[in-house]
Protein backbone atom coordinates (compact mmCIF):
# COMPACT_ATOMS: atom_id res chain seq x y z
CA UNK A 1 0.00 0.00 0.00
CA UNK A 2 1.37 3.41 -1.01
CA UNK A 3 1.71 5.84 1.86
CA UNK A 4 1.62 9.51 0.92
CA UNK A 5 2.99 12.36 2.98
CA UNK A 6 0.14 14.59 4.27
CA UNK A 7 1.50 17.52 2.26
CA UNK A 8 1.57 15.44 -0.94
CA UNK A 9 -1.97 14.24 -0.24
CA UNK A 10 -3.13 17.84 0.21
CA UNK A 11 -1.49 18.89 -3.05
CA UNK A 12 -3.04 15.95 -4.91
CA UNK A 13 -6.52 16.74 -3.60
CA UNK A 14 -6.06 20.40 -4.53
CA UNK A 15 -4.91 19.48 -8.04
CA UNK A 16 -7.85 17.09 -8.44
CA UNK A 17 -10.26 19.85 -7.40
CA UNK A 18 -8.75 22.21 -9.98
CA UNK A 19 -9.03 19.58 -12.75
CA UNK A 20 -12.65 18.87 -11.82
CA UNK A 21 -13.41 22.60 -11.72
CA UNK A 22 -11.91 23.13 -15.19
CA UNK A 23 -13.79 20.14 -16.57
CA UNK A 24 -17.14 21.35 -15.22
CA UNK A 25 -16.83 24.88 -16.62
CA UNK A 26 -15.59 23.54 -19.98
CA UNK A 27 -18.14 20.77 -20.48
CA UNK A 28 -20.97 22.85 -19.03
CA UNK A 29 -20.06 25.90 -21.14
CA UNK A 30 -20.24 28.11 -18.05
CA UNK A 31 -19.88 31.79 -18.93
CA UNK A 32 -16.44 33.11 -17.87
CA UNK A 33 -17.97 36.21 -16.29
CA UNK A 34 -19.96 33.94 -13.95
CA UNK A 35 -17.43 31.28 -12.95
CA UNK A 36 -14.07 31.27 -14.77
CA UNK A 37 -12.01 28.10 -14.89
CA UNK A 38 -8.58 27.74 -13.27
CA UNK A 39 -6.90 28.23 -16.64
CA UNK A 40 -8.68 31.55 -17.21
CA UNK A 41 -7.78 32.64 -13.68
CA UNK A 42 -4.12 31.82 -14.24
CA UNK A 43 -4.11 33.73 -17.55
CA UNK A 44 -5.72 36.73 -15.83
CA UNK A 45 -3.06 36.65 -13.15
CA UNK A 46 -0.29 36.29 -15.73
CA UNK A 47 -1.54 39.26 -17.73
CA UNK A 48 -1.51 41.53 -14.64
CA UNK A 49 1.03 39.83 -12.39
CA UNK A 50 3.05 43.00 -11.50
CA UNK A 51 -0.09 44.94 -10.52
CA UNK A 52 -1.58 42.10 -8.47
CA UNK A 53 1.71 41.38 -6.70
CA UNK A 54 2.13 45.07 -5.82
CA UNK A 55 -1.39 44.99 -4.43
CA UNK A 56 -0.52 41.88 -2.42
CA UNK A 57 2.51 43.63 -0.92
CA UNK A 58 0.34 46.60 0.03
CA UNK A 59 -2.14 44.31 1.79
CA UNK A 60 0.64 42.38 3.53
CA UNK A 61 2.23 45.60 4.78
CA UNK A 62 -1.03 46.44 6.56
CA UNK A 63 -1.34 42.84 7.77
CA UNK A 64 2.10 42.63 9.36
CA UNK A 65 1.88 46.12 10.87
CA UNK A 66 -1.45 45.17 12.45
CA UNK A 67 -0.18 41.78 13.64
CA UNK A 68 2.88 43.37 15.24
CA UNK A 69 0.75 46.00 16.97
CA UNK A 70 -1.79 43.42 18.15
CA UNK A 71 1.01 41.19 19.46
CA UNK A 72 2.65 43.97 21.47
CA UNK A 73 -0.61 45.35 22.87
CA UNK A 74 -1.99 41.90 23.62
CA UNK A 75 1.06 40.78 25.60
CA UNK A 76 1.43 44.06 27.49
CA UNK A 77 -2.23 44.28 28.48
CA UNK A 78 -2.41 40.59 29.41
CA UNK A 79 0.69 40.99 31.58
CA UNK A 80 -0.79 44.07 33.24
CA UNK A 81 -3.99 42.13 33.99
CA UNK A 82 -1.95 39.31 35.49
CA UNK A 83 -0.01 41.66 37.73
CA UNK A 84 -2.95 43.64 39.13
CA UNK A 85 -6.61 43.02 39.87
CA UNK A 86 -7.26 46.72 39.32
CA UNK A 87 -5.73 46.49 35.86
CA UNK A 88 -7.88 43.44 35.08
CA UNK A 89 -11.03 45.30 36.08
CA UNK A 90 -10.04 48.24 33.88
CA UNK A 91 -8.79 46.36 30.81
CA UNK A 92 -10.98 43.27 30.42
CA UNK A 93 -14.29 45.03 29.61
CA UNK A 94 -12.66 47.14 26.90
CA UNK A 95 -11.02 44.08 25.36
CA UNK A 96 -14.37 42.31 25.18
CA UNK A 97 -15.97 45.42 23.63
CA UNK A 98 -13.30 45.44 20.91
CA UNK A 99 -13.94 41.76 20.26
CA UNK A 100 -17.71 42.00 19.86
CA UNK A 101 -17.82 45.31 17.92
CA UNK A 102 -17.85 44.74 14.13
CA UNK A 103 -14.90 46.58 12.61
CA UNK A 104 -17.04 47.70 9.66
CA UNK A 105 -19.21 49.63 12.15
CA UNK A 106 -16.32 51.64 13.59
CA UNK A 107 -14.06 51.84 10.55
CA UNK A 108 -15.65 55.03 9.17
CA UNK A 109 -15.04 56.76 12.52
CA UNK A 110 -11.45 55.50 12.63
CA UNK A 111 -10.86 56.82 9.12
CA UNK A 112 -12.24 60.25 10.06
CA UNK A 113 -10.32 60.43 13.32
CA UNK A 114 -6.96 59.29 11.93
CA UNK A 115 -7.07 60.71 8.41
CA UNK A 116 -4.12 58.78 7.00
CA UNK A 117 -5.50 55.78 5.04
CA UNK A 118 -2.62 53.41 5.85
CA UNK A 119 -2.71 54.14 9.59
CA UNK A 120 -6.49 53.83 9.61
CA UNK A 121 -6.32 50.43 7.93
CA UNK A 122 -3.67 49.26 10.41
CA UNK A 123 -5.86 50.30 13.33
CA UNK A 124 -8.90 48.52 11.85
CA UNK A 125 -6.91 45.34 11.24
CA UNK A 126 -5.39 45.55 14.73
CA UNK A 127 -8.88 45.64 16.25
CA UNK A 128 -9.68 42.37 14.45
CA UNK A 129 -6.37 40.64 15.28
CA UNK A 130 -5.96 41.81 18.88
CA UNK A 131 -8.23 39.55 20.90
CA UNK A 132 -6.76 36.06 20.20
CA UNK A 133 -3.27 37.13 21.28
CA UNK A 134 -4.63 38.96 24.30
CA UNK A 135 -7.02 36.26 25.49
CA UNK A 136 -4.63 33.34 24.93
CA UNK A 137 -1.76 35.13 26.64
CA UNK A 138 -4.02 36.05 29.56
CA UNK A 139 -5.14 32.41 29.81
CA UNK A 140 -1.52 31.25 29.79
CA UNK A 141 -0.55 33.72 32.49
CA UNK A 142 -3.45 32.53 34.63
CA UNK A 143 -2.55 28.85 34.07
CA UNK A 144 0.88 29.09 35.73
CA UNK A 145 1.30 26.11 38.12
CA UNK A 146 0.40 27.08 41.68
CA UNK A 147 3.39 25.28 43.20
CA UNK A 148 5.80 27.43 41.17
CA UNK A 149 3.93 30.55 42.21
CA UNK A 150 4.19 29.51 45.86
CA UNK A 151 7.93 28.89 45.42
CA UNK A 152 8.45 32.37 43.95
CA UNK A 153 6.44 34.02 46.72
CA UNK A 154 8.25 31.99 49.36
CA UNK A 155 11.51 33.43 48.07
CA UNK A 156 10.18 37.00 48.24
CA UNK A 157 9.61 37.62 44.53
CA UNK A 158 7.74 40.81 43.65
CA UNK A 159 4.65 40.85 41.44
CA UNK A 160 6.74 42.19 38.58
CA UNK A 161 9.34 39.43 38.96
CA UNK A 162 6.59 36.85 39.16
CA UNK A 163 5.08 38.02 35.86
CA UNK A 164 8.35 38.52 33.95
CA UNK A 165 10.31 35.50 35.20
CA UNK A 166 7.57 32.93 35.68
CA UNK A 167 4.18 33.74 34.21
CA UNK A 168 5.32 35.06 30.82
CA UNK A 169 7.65 32.10 30.04
CA UNK A 170 4.91 29.68 31.10
CA UNK A 171 2.43 31.46 28.80
CA UNK A 172 4.56 31.11 25.64
CA UNK A 173 2.61 28.10 24.21
CA UNK A 174 -0.67 29.94 24.74
CA UNK A 175 0.75 33.12 23.19
CA UNK A 176 1.98 31.26 20.10
CA UNK A 177 -1.40 29.60 19.63
CA UNK A 178 -3.11 32.97 19.81
CA UNK A 179 -0.56 34.53 17.47
CA UNK A 180 -1.27 31.89 14.83
CA UNK A 181 -4.97 32.70 14.95
CA UNK A 182 -4.28 36.43 14.89
CA UNK A 183 -2.09 36.04 11.80
CA UNK A 184 -5.07 34.99 9.71
CA UNK A 185 -7.35 37.54 11.36
CA UNK A 186 -4.87 40.34 10.64
CA UNK A 187 -5.08 39.50 6.94
CA UNK A 188 -8.88 39.41 7.12
CA UNK A 189 -8.87 42.72 8.98
CA UNK A 190 -6.58 44.30 6.40
CA UNK A 191 -8.88 43.23 3.56
CA UNK A 192 -12.00 44.44 5.39
CA UNK A 193 -10.29 47.76 6.13
CA UNK A 194 -9.38 48.14 2.47
CA UNK A 195 -12.98 47.45 1.46
CA UNK A 196 -14.29 50.03 3.92
CA UNK A 197 -11.74 52.74 3.17
CA UNK A 198 -11.87 52.12 -0.57
CA UNK A 199 -8.22 53.15 -0.72
CA UNK A 200 -7.01 53.21 -4.31
CA UNK A 201 -3.97 54.55 -6.08
CA UNK A 202 -0.46 53.19 -6.38
CA UNK A 203 -0.39 51.52 -2.97
CA UNK A 204 -3.88 50.01 -3.19
CA UNK A 205 -4.26 46.47 -1.90
CA UNK A 206 -5.94 43.36 -3.20
CA UNK A 207 -9.34 44.31 -1.80
CA UNK A 208 -9.38 47.37 -4.04
CA UNK A 209 -8.34 45.20 -7.01
CA UNK A 210 -11.25 42.88 -6.25
CA UNK A 211 -13.68 45.80 -6.19
CA UNK A 212 -12.18 47.21 -9.37
CA UNK A 213 -12.45 43.85 -11.14
CA UNK A 214 -16.05 43.46 -10.02
CA UNK A 215 -17.03 46.85 -11.40
CA UNK A 216 -15.43 45.92 -14.74
CA UNK A 217 -16.88 42.38 -14.79
CA UNK A 218 -13.31 40.99 -14.86
CA UNK A 219 -14.31 37.91 -12.89
CA UNK A 220 -11.16 35.94 -13.68
CA UNK A 221 -8.98 38.78 -12.36
CA UNK A 222 -11.16 38.92 -9.25
CA UNK A 223 -10.60 35.20 -8.68
CA UNK A 224 -6.86 35.69 -9.24
CA UNK A 225 -6.80 38.31 -6.46
CA UNK A 226 -8.79 35.98 -4.19
CA UNK A 227 -6.34 33.16 -4.93
CA UNK A 228 -3.44 35.42 -3.93
CA UNK A 229 -5.20 36.25 -0.67
CA UNK A 230 -5.75 32.57 0.04
CA UNK A 231 -2.11 31.78 -0.72
CA UNK A 232 -0.99 34.62 1.55
CA UNK A 233 -3.20 33.30 4.36
CA UNK A 234 -1.79 29.80 3.98
CA UNK A 235 1.76 31.15 3.97
CA UNK A 236 1.18 33.22 7.12
CA UNK A 237 -0.39 30.27 8.91
CA UNK A 238 2.44 27.95 7.86
CA UNK A 239 5.14 30.46 8.88
CA UNK A 240 3.59 31.04 12.31
CA UNK A 241 3.14 27.29 12.75
CA UNK A 242 6.82 26.75 11.95
CA UNK A 243 7.77 29.52 14.38
CA UNK A 244 5.66 27.88 17.08
CA UNK A 245 7.28 24.47 16.55
CA UNK A 246 10.78 25.96 16.57
CA UNK A 247 10.21 27.95 19.73
CA UNK A 248 8.44 25.17 21.63
CA UNK A 249 11.05 22.65 20.43
CA UNK A 250 13.68 24.52 22.45
CA UNK A 251 11.66 24.02 25.61
CA UNK A 252 10.93 20.34 24.96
Amino acid sequence: MIRLHPTALSLLSFAAALVLWQAIVTVGHVAPYLVPGPLAIFLAFWSDAPGLLRALLATLSVTFAALTTAMILGVLLAAAMSASRWARAAIEPWAVILQVTPVVAVAPLIIVWIGDPFSAMVVCATVVAFFPVFSNTAAGLAATPQDLLDLFRLNGATSRQEVVLLRLPAAIPYFLAGLRVSGGLALVGAVVAEFVTGAGGVASGLAFRILESGYRLQTARMFAALALLSAAGLAINAALGLLSRRVLGRFA
